[in-house]
C-alpha cells in the first residue's frame, strides 16, 4: 500500500504579515510551521501504514526552506519526502497549486507506485480556502471525502475505506473504493511523538527535490501567477466598532429575556408596533 500525504509549510499565524503593495503573505523573517490540519492527516496515514503495511510519502510545494517541514514529517515516521520547488510555482493560487501537486503525485506514482490513498488537511491556516484537496482529487479523477472525523474501517483486500464525515446537523458514514482522497478535520487523532530512531533517520535522509520539469509539468502557464486567475485586490483589518457591548441586568423576578426584549424595543422604537400589527394580521 502506498499513501501520499500533502502538507504545507505555513507562517505562524500569530506573527503573520501581509505585503502592503502586493497583498501577498510576507514569509521572510516569519517563523514557519507545518500546517496544523496536515499533521492530523499525516498521523492518520501513519496509523494505516503501521497497521496494514506499505509506505507513506510526504509531498509539499514551496521554497527550499520547506525542506525543514518535510524533515519534521520524517521524524514522525514518514518513509519518503518530496519537495516541489521552482520559481515557476511562485504566487500560485489554489488552482495552480492543485495542478502542480496533482502532477507531482502522478510522477510519484510512476516512480514509487500509484498511491492507494491521498491525505490532506481540511485547509491551511494561511489561506483557509479548503480548495486544494478537492482540486487535486478532481485533476486526478479520485473520489474525494472531505471533513473526515474518523476512519471507521479499512479493507485493503477489498480496496474499500469507510469513514465518518462531519456534516451539518450530524455525521455521515461513507464507504468508498480506492484510490481516493481524504481531507482530515482537526483534533481527529493524537499526533505521535517521533522516536529517536526516526529523528536520526530524518537527519540523514535525502529529501527528493523536483523542479517543474522533474515533476512532469509540461505547461508552465498552468503554474504560478500565470496559472492563477485569483487576484487579491486588497487586504485590510476590520475597523474597530465604536459602540461597546452593554451589560443587561435581569428585570424584576430575574427574567433576563424580558429585560433583553425591553432593551431591543428601546433601541428600535418602531419594532414593537410593527410586530403588534403583524400579530393582529394573523
Amino acid at each position: 500500500m502506498h499513501i501520499v500525504v500533502c502538507i504545507k509549510q505555513v507562517p505562524d499565524s500569530a506573527q503573520i504579515r501581509v505585503h502592503p503593495v502586493t497583498n501577498t503573505i510576507m514569509r521572510q523573517g516569519v517563523p514557519t510551521i507545518i500546517n496544523p490540519y496536515d499533521l492530523f492527516a499525516l498521523e492518520e496515514a501513519l496509523r494505516l501504514r503501521d497497521k496494514f503495511g506499505g509506505e507513506v510519502t510526504v509531498l509539499t510545494m514551496g521554497p527550499p526552506s520547506a525542506e525543514d517541514s518535510l524533515r519534521k514529517a520524517l521524524t514522525f515516521g514518514a518513509d519518503r519526502a518530496v519537495l516541489l520547488t521552482d520559481r515557476f510555482f511562485a504566487g500560485s493560487d489554489t488552482l495552480a497549486t492543485s495542478f502542480a501537486l496533482a502532477t507531482a503525485i502522478t510522477k510519484i506514482g510512476e516512480t514509487w507506485g500509484v498511491p492507494d490513498l491521498v491525505f490532506t488537511g481540511k485547509q491551511t491556516i494561511d489561506g483557509d480556502t479548503a480548495q486544494v484537496g478537492p482540486g487535486i482529487a478532481k485533476r486526478l479523477g479520485l473520489m474525494q471525502i472531505t471533513y473526515v472525523a474518523k476512519i471507521a474501517e479499512f479493507d485493503p483486500a477489498d480496496r474499500t475505506i469507510t469513514l465518518e464525515r462531519r456534516a451539518e446537523g450530524g455525521t455521515q458514514v461513507l464507504k468508498s473504493r480506492l484510490p481516493c482522497l481524504v481531507a482530515m478535520l482537526e483534533a481527529t487523532n493524537e499526533i505521535r511523538r517521533g522516536t529517536m530512531v526516526d529523528a536520526l533517520r530524518a537527519a540523514r535522509a535525502e529529501v527528493v527535490k523536483w523542479n517543474a520539469k522533474d515533476a512532469g509539468v509540461t505547461d508552465l502557464n498552468m503554474c504560478g501567477l500565470k496559472g492563477s486567475p485569483t487576484i487579491v485586490k486588497r487586504v485590510f483589518a476590520p475597523s474597530a466598532r465604536s459602540e461597546k457591548a452593554k451589560f443587561i441586568e435581569a428585570g424584576e423576578g430575574g427574567n433576563l429575556s424580558e429585560a433583553l426584549i425591553a432593551e431591543i424595543f428601546s433601541r428600535q422604537p418602531s419594532l414593537e408596533a410593527d410586530l403588534t400589527a403583524l400579530a393582529r394580521g394573523f
